[in-house]
């Protein structure tokens, strides 16, 4: 995570701890909920507890987290997003609720621009491009050069139909001017068992799920999908560094509360997410969940998402997804 995210948080943080009454009144009255759309246990969870206990000790009030998981993340922005902007309840927005859902889903129940009140990225983890050991590309160039031999051919699944890693791999085979078989399962899980079987040869999957696949030499890596390498993947060289330069496609993380919550309490809000970021354990456990590069302003965290929301939109649209169920 860069230093330099925090040094404008810190400044003013500093400035308002002289005034401690008019730091209280930036605080939302009562506890606080960082709701949760995925189940207990995973990434997203394990970052809003870790925020949640450090901001409660912080704010001197209880912060909680609720998991509402269902449908990749909507069915919780979906609850927060008829709250009442007094900052009481949060959400611990993701790349699903608030970068692709937006582009894919049609019916969506709310506005991921009008209906919530942007606070702070948390994180971005890279996906990473694996392929099974047994497979004959090794290295990004040579997929390519695989796939414009066999067009149509290569078998790369996915965790879903308009899943972020499907997402991931329509944005690399526009840029990569390729075309592959895609084969959507309904999870990891069996994907994974699927890619090791030699069923699907390659596909881009989230950090946790493929890390300690391919420490074991089950899976090869051939890419990640930051544009600089992630600390926690240092040895796995980038599709950006590969030849296509800018390219990014990672799964996010980044705290929203209900739209119209006050511009002080938002502002007070980000500051301390931003204290919280850069503290020792907290770097530490981020880097665990290879999760880096949060922090910085409100209008930095508005203006990535928006990019995020007209990229997936254009992706979808060019490769015609439509979203399952």
């Amino acid at each position: 995570m860069q230093r330099r995210h925090f040094i404008t948080g810190a400044a003013a943080l500093g400035a308002a701890l002289v005034l401690p009454s008019a730091r209280a009144q930036d605080l939302p009255p009562g506890p606080v909920k960082i709701v949760v759309g995925f189940p207990a246990g995973g990434g997203t969870d394990v970052l809003a507890r870790l925020l949640g206990q450090k901001l409660g000790v912080m704010w001197g009030i209880p912060v909680i987290v609720e998991n509402r998981a269902g449908a990749a993340g909507i069915i919780a922005a979906e609850q927060v997003a008829r709250q009442p902007g007094d900052g009481n309840t949060l959400l611990m927005a993701h790349v699903n609720s608030h970068g692709i859902a937006p582009g894919l889903q049609p019916k969506l129940g709310y506005s991921a621009e009008r209906d919530f009140s942007p606070i702070a990225l948390v994180g971005k983890t890279p996906t990473l491009l694996i392929g099974g050991a047994a497979q004959p590309a090794k290295t990004l160039p040579d997929l390519v050069a695989l796939c414009r031999a066999q067009p149509g051919k290569v078998i790369f699944g996915s965790a879903g139909s308009g899943s972020a890693q499907h997402l991931a791999l329509e944005i690399f085979k526009a840029r990569a001017k390729i075309d592959v078989l895609h084969v959507p399962y309904k999870g990891s899980a069996p994907l994974m068992n699927d890619l090791m079987g030699g069923h699907v040869q390659y596909c881009f999957e989230g950090m946790t799920t493929a890390t300690p696949l391919i420490q074991s030499g089950k899976v090869i890596a051939l890419a990640q999908t930051l544009q600089q390498r992630s600390k926690s993947q240092p040895n796995v060289p980038t599709v950006a560094e590969q030849g296509y330069s800018g390219f990014e496609a990672s799964i996010w993380f980044g705290m929203v509360g209900p739209a119209k919550m006050p511009g002080a309490m938002v502002q007070r809000m980000n500051q301390d997410i931003d204290r919280v970021l850069a503290m020792a354990d907290v770097q530490e456990k981020l880097a665990q969940v290879g999760a880096e590069d949060g922090g910085g302003s409100v209008q930095r965290f508005a203006d990535f998402m928006r990019d995020e929301q007209r990229k997936y939109a254009k992706t979808i649209q060019d490769a015609k997804i439509v979203a399952e169920g």
